[in-house]
């Protein structure tokens, strides 16, 4: 299975939160994984700011940031190209949506995932909607 997850389900492999369990099991079935190359800064983005505010641990960040990396070592980085801004406008003008939610969705789209999984509930509309077999595992009062 051709597998997208988005930078609020995958953070959850690194943080323990509802549905940890459940994107580590997608992750598991995932014969290939892609991600969009923003992910890896928006994950930072929130680590960092957990650490800034006492959070996160100094020792704890530097082993979620090997991990990190090392898991995005074995994946597919799907790249901002000009399909995926012209299908990330498309699904702007069609959803409510964050432009950064709108490019992971335009990467698992050009990529033709078979699965992309979010914990974000607006994003999962948007994807269900542009066609994409997708999964939410947020909570159910997002």
């Amino acid at each position: 299975m051709k597998l997208v997850v988005d930078s609020s389900a995958l953070v959850k492999r690194y943080v323990l939160e509802d549905g940890s369990e459940i994107i580590d099991n997608f992750l598991q079935s995932a014969s290939e994984l892609a991600l969009c190359v923003i992910l890896v800064p928006e994950i930072f983005s929130g680590l960092n700011r957990l650490l800034r505010e006492g959070n996160l641990s100094t020792s704890n960040y530097r082993k979620v940031k090997r991990q990190l990396l090392d898991d995005v070592h074995d994946a597919s980085l799907l790249q901002v190209t000009p399909a995926v801004i012209s299908r990330s406008v498309k699904l702007l003008e069609s959803n409510v949506l964050r432009t950064m939610d709108a490019l992971h969705v335009a990467c698992a789209l050009e990529w033709q995932a078979d699965l992309f999984v979010t914990a974000d509930r607006r994003q999962f509309k948007a994807a269900k909607n542009a066609g994409l077999q997708s999964e939410y595992i947020g909570q159910p009062a997002d």
